[in-house]
C-alpha cells in the first residue's frame, strides 16, 4: 500500500499531530467530538518533506489532493469554480509544534469575477462578495506570488482618502469592486501575467506557498529559538470557508479558555462583527471583548461557552480558539493549547491538578523549562514595553531587563555605579578582567560574541541581563561612542536592553521585580519528587552559591578559581609570581595569595552547609593575568624592581597563537607545580576549619584537574595534590576525606577514559571546551559563520548552546561506558553551559550522569528539565 498523504478531517484525531500537524489533528478531533467545524482535508507533514526532496509537488501527491477535493465537494454539496454553487476554502499551515504567525494563511480561495458576480446577486450583499475578492487577491499576491502587502495597502489608503473615510468597512461595494480591479492591475504589473481565475490553479499555488513558508526567514529563526527541527515539516489544511464578513449578523473572534497572561480561569478574547479572522489577529480594527458577543449573538455565545468547556475537558489544557459566526451560526476554525506567560503556565498547571484534570507528573511535563527564566529576573513593565519600538536586536544571552546610562569600560561601570548611577556596560566583547564592571552594571551589551561568549556565560552566572552579538552596532570604543539605527550613543546616553528577546531600546523603560510565587514552589516540589539526577551550580562567589542554594542547587559542580585572582589585592601578587624566574620567587608570591584563597573557600563551604563543592584548579593561560595598559606595566615593573622593557619582554613571551589550546589547565600545574600546591593547601585548610566549626556537616572537597588529555598528566598533578593534602591533614591532626577528579574536555580524554578513570574519583564534562575541540570551532569566533550554517541547513542550532548529541554526546557516552567498569565508584556530571539547557539535560539523564551543574539562575530550569527527562524515560 502506498503512503497516504491526504486525510479528510473525518479520518484523523488528536493523537496524529506528527502527521497532520497541530491544527489538522485538532480539527479532526473537534470533528470527531461533534463540534461545528467547516469540513476539509489535511495534506500531511510528510508531503511537505517530500516537496522539499522533489523540488515540487509530485504527481502522486497531486492526484491524491484532487481525489480529496472531489470527496470534500460531495460532502459539503458545493463545487470548486461552479458559478451557481461555488466552494470557497481557506488554506492554512499547521506544524506539529505551534508557531503562531510564523507561516502563511490564505482565505476566500476559489473566487474569480464570475463567482463574485453570482455571489453578489444571490446574497443580495455585493459589498461582502467584493470584500472577499479584494482580500483574496491581496493575500494570494502577498503569500503565493510574494508581491508585498504594502502596495495593496497603499491602494486602500488612497481609495479611503479619495472617498473621505477612515475605516475599510466604510468603503462601498462599488469602491471594493474598483479596488479589486486596481489590485489585479498591480498584480499584473508586478508579476507580468493575469491574476489566476482557475480555482484549481489557485489551490496548487497556495499549497506550494504554505510548504515554502516552512523555510521563510521568520519561521527559521522561530524554529531555532524553540528547538523545532526543519525535518518536521508543516501540514496544509484546506477548509471550507465560513464567512464572518457577510454583514452585522456575522463576526469573527479569537479566545482563550483561561487568561494567557495570568492563568486566571475565565474566558478571555476578542470579537469583531462583520470581519474575517485575519482582522482580529492582524489588529486591523480594534475588536471588542468577547463578553460583548453575548449581547450581539446570544445563541452563538451560549454555544461557544459550551464548546470551551468541551475542549478543556478533551485536551485538559488551556485552549486558544479561532471561530466565526456566519448569520448567527457558530463555526470553530481551530483550537490549540494556548501560548502563555511563565507565570500563567505555573498557575494553570497547578489549577489543572486541583481540578483533577492532570496528575502531578503531567503538570510537571506541561511546562516549558525555558520559560522559567523570565520569572527569576526583573522584567520590563508590559504596558511600557508595548509602546516602545526596538532600535536593534542582538542575541538574548541572559534574561531579564536592564536600563541605565551607557558606559564603555569596566572601570567606568564601577566608578559610575559607586556614585549611585545605574549603568549598562557596552563593549565590543568582554574579557575576564571586565568582571568587576559586569558586576556593577545593570546589564551588558556586546557587539561580538554568541550565546556562550564570555559575556553571556558570566552574565547568566550572575543573573545579569545580557544582549550579545549585536553586529549592527558601529562601535568606537576609543572615543566612547557607538551608532545604532542612525542614532549616536555616547557615555551617559540612556538605553534599555531585554535579555530575553535581545531587543535594544532607546531611553529608559521602567522595570518590575520578579517574584517567586506559591505555584512556583509547588511545581518545583513536584519536579524534585520525580527527578533522579542531582542539580548543582557553577558558582565562584559565596553570593552566587547562596542564590543557587535558594533556587534549589544541591552543591557546586564548578567553582572557577581564576575569577578569585582578579581582585586588585591578589592580581598584584599573581603578576609577581608570573614575573618571577625562580621557584622560590614564585612560591613567595603565591604564599601571599594562599590565605585569601583559603578565605574564599571557607566562605563557599559555609554557604553550602555540607553539600558537595567541586573546585577546579587554575585553568586560563597566564597571559590573561598580565597588564596591557602602559601605566599598569610601569607599576608592575616598579613593584618588581625590574625595568619596563624586562616586564614587556615577559608579557611578549606569554603570547600564544592559539591560547585556548595553549599553556593552560593542568599544563600550568605540570610546568609550575607550586600553583597546584598553593591551591591544594588553601582548599584543604579551609575544609578542615569549616568541618571543625560544623561537626554535623560532611565537608568533603572535590578537587578537579582541568584539561587532562593523557593519564600521565593526571597522575603527575594528582601526586602533587595528594602529597600536599595529606601533609596538611597530618599536620593539623585532622580527619578529612577529599576526592581528586578531572574535567573531560579534550576528546582524547573521552577516548582513553578507562585509563583516566583508574586514577580519578570523578569525571566532570566541560562541554564548552569539549564542543570547541570536537568541532575544531573557536567558540568566540564561531558566531561569525554560524549564520551561514543555519541558512544552508548544515546546523539547526548553536552547538555551544544546545549539546551536539551525535558527536560530543557520543564522546560523553563513551567516556562513561569506558570509565564506570574500571571504577564503579566514579561519579559523573556536566558543568558546561549545556547543564542548563533542557534538551541537553534530557540527554544527560539518558546517558546516566549523576548530576548537571549550571549557572545559579538556571537551577530551577535544570530541576524541571531533569524531572521531565525522568518522567518521559519512565514511560
Amino acid at each position: 500500500m502506498s503512503k497516504k498523504y491526504v486525510y479528510q478531517f473525518t479520518e484523523g484525531n488528536a493523537t496524529m499531530r506528527e502527521l497532520l500537524g497541530g491544527k489538522g489533528a485538532n480539527l479532526a478531533e473537534m470533528t470527531k467530538i461533534g463540534l461545528p467545524v467547516p469540513q476539509g482535508f489535511t495534506i500531511t507533514t510528510e508531503a511537505c518533506t517530500q516537496y522539499y526532496e522533489d523540488g515540487g509537488i509530485s504527481d502522486e501527491i497531486m492526484a491524491e489532493i484532487e481525489k480529496n477535493i472531489v470527496i470534500m465537494e460531495e460532502r459539503v454539496g458545493k463545487k470548486f469554480g461552479d458559478k451557481t454553487n461555488p466552494l470557497l476554502v481557506s488554506v492554512r499551515s499547521g506544524a506539529r509544534a505551534s508557531m503562531p504567525g510564523m507561516m502563511d494563511t490564505i482565505l476566500n480561495l476559489g473566487l474569480n469575477e464570475d463567482v463574485v458576480d453570482y455571489m453578489a446577486e444571490q446574497s443580495k450583499n455585493p459589498r461582502w462578495a467584493w470584500d472577499c475578492y479584494r482580500r483574496f487577491i491581496q493575500m494570494y499576491s502577498d503569500v503565493v506570488m510574494e508581491v508585498g502587502k504594502k502596495y495593496f495597502e497603499q491602494l486602500i489608503d488612497k481609495m479611503k482618502e479619495a472617498r473621505g473615510v477612515t475605516q475599510d468597512v466604510e468603503l462601498t461595494a462599488d469602491d471594493l469592486k474598483e479596488l479589486a480591479g486596481q489590485f489585479k492591475a498591480e498584480y499584473k504589473a508586478k508579476i507580468g501575467s493575469d491574476f489566476p481565475s482557475d480555482p484549481k490553479e489557485q489551490l496548487v499555488g497556495a499549497i506550494k506557498a504554505v510548504f515554502r513558508s516552512w523555510d521563510n526567514p521568520r519561521a527559521n529563526v522561530y524554529r531555532r529559538d524553540n528547538d523545532i527541527p526543519f525535518s518536521w515539516g508543516t501540514a496544509v489544511n484546506v477548509q471550507m470557508m465560513a464567512f464572518g464578513n457577510m454583514g452585522d449578523d456575522c463576526g469573527t473572534g479569537v479566545a482563550f479558555t483561561r487568561d494567557p497572561a495570568t492563568g486566571e480561569k475565565k474566558l478571555m478574547g476578542e470579537f469583531l462583527t462583520n470581519a474575517q479572522g485575519e482582522d482580529v489577529v492582524a489588529g486591523v480594527r480594534t475588536p471588542m471583548p468577547i463578553q460583548e458577543m453575548a449581547d450581539k449573538f446570544p445563541e452563538a455565545y451560549e454555544e461557544f461557552v459550551k464548546v470551551c468547556k468541551i475542549l478543556e475537558d478533551t485536551y485538559h489544557d488551556m485552549q486558544d480558539m479561532e471561530f466565526t459566526v456566519e448569520k448567527g451560526k457558530l463555526y470553530m476554525l481551530q483550537c490549540r493549547n494556548g501560548k502563555r506567560t511563565a507565570q500563567a503556565a505555573l498557575k494553570i498547571a497547578c489549577d489543572l491538578v486541583d481540578e483533577g484534570m492532570k496528575t502531578e507528573r503531567e503538570a510537571v511535563a506541561m511546562i516549558d523549562p525555558r520559560n522559567l527564566d523570565t520569572l527569576l529576573h526583573p522584567q520590563f513593565d508590559a504596558k511600557a514595553l508595548k509602546a516602545a519600538t526596538p532600535l536593534g536586536k542582538g542575541l538574548g544571552a541572559s534574561p531579564g531587563a536592564a536600563c541605565g546610562k551607557v558606559v564603555f569600560t569596566a572601570d567606568d561601570a564601577v566608578e559610575w555605579a559607586a556614585k549611585g548611577e545605574k549603568v549598562v556596560l557596552v563593549r565590543l566583547e568582554t574579557s575576564p578582567e571586565d568582571i568587576t564592571g559586569m558586576k556593577s552594571a545593570q546589564g551588558i551589551l556586546t557587539v561580538r560574541g554568541g550565546m556562550t561568549s564570555h559575556a553571556a556565560v558570566v552574565a547568566r552566572g550572575m543573573g545579569t541581563c545580557c544582549v550579545s552579538g549585536c553586529g549592527d552596532i558601529k562601535m568606537d570604543e576609543e572615543n566612547k561612542k557607538f551608532e545604532l539605527a542612525g542614532k549616536t550613543f555616547v557615555e551617559g546616553s540612556e538605553i534599555s536592553i531585554d535579555g530575553t528577546t535581545g531587543n535594544i531600546y532607546d531611553g529608559i523603560i521602567p522595570t518590575v521585580d520578579a517574584q517567586i510565587a506559591g505555584e512556583f514552589g509547588r511545581i518545583m516540589g513536584w519536579a524534585d519528587k520525580y527527578r533522579t539526577m542531582k542539580v548543582r551550580t557553577n558558582a565562584d562567589t559565596p553570593a552566587d552559591a547562596k542564590k543557587a542554594r535558594e533556587l534549589g542547587a544541591e552543591g557546586i559542580g564548578l567553582c572557577r578559581t581564576e575569577h578569585m585572582f582578579f581582585e586588585a589585592d591578589r592580581i598584584a601578587a599573581f603578576r609577581e609570581m608570573i614575573c618571577s624566574d625562580t621557584v622560590e620567587g614564585r612560591e613567595a608570591a603565591l604564599a601571599k595569595i594562599e590565605p585569601m584563597q583559603q578565605g574564599d573557600f571557607e566562605a563557599l563551604y559555609e554557604a553550602l552547609e555540607g553539600c558537595p563543592v567541586t573546585i577546579r584548579f587554575l585553568d586560563p593561560p597566564l597571559h590573561e593575568f598580565v597588564p596591557t595598559e602602559e601605566a599598569d606595566i610601569e607599576a608592575l615593573a616598579k613593584a618588581q624592581g625590574k625595568s619596563v622593557e624586562y616586564i614587556k619582554a615577559i608579557i611578549a613571551g606569554l603570547h600564544e597563537f592559539n591560547p585556548m589550546m595553549g599553556h593552560r589547565g593542568c599544563r600550568l600545574a605540570v610546568t609550575y607545580p607550586e600553583i597546584a600546591k598553593m591551591q591544594t593547601k588553601a582548599v584543604i585548610k579551609a575544609a578542615i576549619n569549616v568541618q571543625k566549626a560544623h561537626p554535623d556537616w560532611t565537608v568533603k572537597p572535590e578537587i578537579m584537574i582541568p584539561l587532562v588529555g593523557d593519564v600521565k598528566e593526571l597522575k603527575f598533578v594528582k601526586a602533587v595534590v595528594v602529597e600536599t593534602a595529606d601533609a596538611v591533614i597530618a599536620e593539623a591532626g585532622a580527619k578529612l576525606e577529599y576526592e581528586v577528579g578531572t574535567m573531560i574536555e579534550i576528546p582524547r580524554a573521552a577516548l582513553t577514559a578507562d585509563e583516566i578513570a583508574a586514577n580519578a574519583d570523578f569525571f566532570c564534562f566541560g562541554t564548552n571546551d569539549l564542543t570547541q575541540m570536537t568541532y575544531g570551532f573557536s567558540r568566540d569566533d564561531a558566531g561569525k559563520f554560524l549564520g551561514a550554517y543555519y541558512d544552508a541547513k548544515i546546523f539547526e542550532s548553536d552547538p555551544f548552546a544546545k549539546l551536539d548529541q551525535t558527536g560530543v554526546g557520543k564522546l560523553m557516552e563513551m567516556a562513561i561506558k569506558l570509565g564506570k567498569p574500571v571504577n564503579p565508584k566514579l561519579h559523573c556530571g556536566i558543568c558546561g553551559e549545556h547543564g542548563g539547557d533542557p534538551s541537553s539535560v534530557e540527554f544527560c539523564n539518558k546517558i546516566g550522569l549523576d548530576y548537571v551543574s549550571c549557572s545559579p539562575f538556571r537551577v530551577p530550569i535544570a530541576r524541571l528539565a531533569a524531572a521531565q527527562a525522568a518522567i518521559s524515560q519512565a514511560k
